[in-house]
């Protein structure tokens, strides 16, 4: 039983004061004054003065960019009032399959957090433009439909071929619809008018990718759910809250939805609490906000007859706050059990016993050495200057820019140029020793010395090597390759700093404030290089995505995504 607090109801958008909540056996029984409902054996909770909301609901996130098993992401969301997640682990199912997904599934179970699975969808991303460890075709898809912890398809990026009509896409869309499941999208275009009328027709529900106000607003008009995007590095949210607060619009077609989290963020601010302290913050209603992570979510997934808002018959996940300012989040119930109180999580966990073929899928076939690394200029080019295509980051977004610099020749070879701030970029595959490498230039990290790498590279994750000279990339490269997978920076021959990942090249054991600290100390070891952007190796992971504009390296090559064609280095 809980006594005496003051409910935001989210049904109508309103705070009820002095309200009981009666639960059992999981659910909620009854509200209002439920004094008839204490029996001996009740367990009575006072919340006078407190409010409580339903559990919050994460719409759309990947739990490898935690860099931590399932396990322990539970343990670190659930006290700031995470209930519930819409878990799309395509990271882990481009390295190792729908085995991986297997794995990541039993790590779930043991945790009270609701995860529910939307299957991955582009394995490869972009199928033709990259090497994945594994692939999923839509018989997979149809298999997975029958998983018990399966809700929908994941983020189909493949918006290409939805909207050119391949039987690979439209067959992915086909099975989930066919079981009665929820379609989520990744529609990175600006295009708002045709392209995005016929994406929304294939079946698609919602899309986490808006970039614009009017994107959101195209979105919603059109009966889509728009995802707000608040994570560690992609920081959307500011911008798009313009779409709420400059259109008198109902809000229900709005999620709050984190995407990627590092740790240290996780530690440091929280989850889907702090996101909707950042909503709060920029102008929206706070209970507004609580909507955009609680109904809205569970009716975009057609799951709000169990999820979303604290009424009769509904899991009794309840979140308590002291006030609708600082939305501090003091105790979390899930399924009418406490799981957490003051920040910390009441339930114990035994470390997860991981396989050895998910600790050990580096497979890159051969050393790297200093001249794996050469770029050679174009035949019978010796001196002089080379216009080449370079990919120009954009610090906290996901899009990227085709940029044409001009580099000069050294003995026969492109090298990297710091006063460009342009430098040498590699991405090898890793899985299947296939020896295959892309090679090109990024422009905007500001690095002045040095060599980044990680197996963290989006959505392949084969290995990736950003650096100023050979000898410090081939270091890079070789101590990821040593420790099964993660992230480092090196400089002057030395490693500066390492997060190791040796689960599939995307996780470890560890718990969140461990991992965060070993996350906070690489990141010190990229400022002390010369970059200064926020989260900067969630940036350069994204380098290789094939499906977001403009410009993106894979071990194949050079891809356009704006025409989807391989192009050359060299601009002719």
């Amino acid at each position: 039983m809980i006594k005496g607090a003051k409910l935001v109801n989210v049904c109508t958008a309103e705070i009820q004061e002095d309200v009981d909540v009666a639960i059992a056996e999981g659910r909620i029984a009854y509200l209002g004054r439920a004094d008839h409902c204490i029996g001996e054996d009740t367990q009575v909770i006072d919340a006078k003065g407190q409010y409580i909301a339903p559990g919050f609901l994460d719409g759309h996130i990947h739990v490898e960019s935690s860099m931590m098993g399932v396990g322990e992401y539970a343990r670190a969301v659930v006290p700031h009032g995470t209930t519930g997640i819409y878990m799309d682990p395509h990271e882990i199912c481009n390295v190792l399959g729908l085995d991986g997904v297997k794995v990541m599934e039993e790590d779930a179970r043991r945790t009270p957090l609701k995860t529910m699975i939307t299957t991955p969808s582009c394995v490869p991303a972009v199928p033709g433009f990259e090497d994945t460890g594994s692939s999923i075709g839509p018989d997979d898809v149809a298999e997975t439909m029958a998983w018990p912890s399966v809700v929908g398809l994941g983020e189909m990026m493949n918006f290409p071929g939805i909207l050119g009509s391949t039987d690979h896409a439209h067959g992915e869309v086909g099975a989930t619809l066919e079981a009665g499941k929820i379609v989520t999208g990744h529609y990175s275009m600006p295009e708002t008018d045709r392209g995005l009328n016929a994406y929304i027709a294939s079946g698609v529900r919602c899309c986490h990718e808006s970039t614009r106000p009017e994107d959101v607003l195209a979105k919603m008009r059109l009966g889509m759910y728009a995802q707000l995007r608040y994570g560690s590095a992609w920081k959307d949210l500011p911008v798009l809250a313009e779409a709420v607060l400059a259109n008198d619009i109902d809000t229900r077609f709005a999620t709050l939805v984190s995407d990627d989290t590092h740790p240290h963020t996780l530690v440091a601010d929280g989850h889907l609490d702090h996101i909707v302290r950042v909503a709060v913050g920029l102008g929206i209603d706070a209970v507004t906000a609580i909507q955009m992570v609680t109904i809205n979510c569970a009716q975009c997934f057609q799951m709000d007859h169990d999820l979303g808002s604290i009424a009769p018959g509904k899991c009794a996940d309840i979140v308590f706050l002291d006030d609708l300012e600082d939305l501090r989040v003091t105790r979390v119930l899930i399924d009418g059990d406490v799981v957490a109180e003051d920040g910390r999580a009441l339930f114990d966990l035994p470390p997860f016993q991981f396989p050895d073929w998910v600790t050990h899928s580096m497979h890159l076939g051969r050393e790297l050495t200093p001249a794996s690394f050469e770029v050679p200029a174009p035949e019978g080019v010796a001196d002089g200057t080379v216009r080449v295509r370079a990919i120009e980051i954009i610090p906290a977004k996901v899009g990227t820019f085709e940029a044409h610099v001009d580099l000069p020749v050294v003995d026969g070879r492109l090298e990297s140029d710091l006063q460009q701030d342009v430098l040498k970029t590699f991405v090898f595959e890793r899985h299947h020793e296939t020896g295959t490498c892309g090679c090109g230039f990024v422009k905007g990290f500001g690095i002045k010395r040095g060599a980044m790498a990680s197996t963290v590279a989006h959505d392949a994750h084969n290995l990736l090597v950003v650096g100023t000279n050979d000898e410090d990339m081939a270091l890079a490269a070789n101590t990821l390759a040593a420790c099964g997978g993660g992230m480092t920076v090196v400089a002057d021959g030395k490693v500066l700093g390492l997060v190791e990942l040796p689960i599939a090249g995307l996780m470890d054991s560890l718990d969140a404030v461990t991992m965060s600290e070993k996350v906070h100390a690489l990141e010190g070891a990229w400022a002390e290089i010369g970059c200064t952007m926020p989260s900067p190796f969630m940036t350069m992971a994204l380098i290789p995505l094939a499906c977001l504009p403009e410009l993106r390296l894979t071990n194949r090559g050079l891809v356009d995504c704006t025409t989807f064609e391989l192009v050359d280095l060299v601009v002719e």
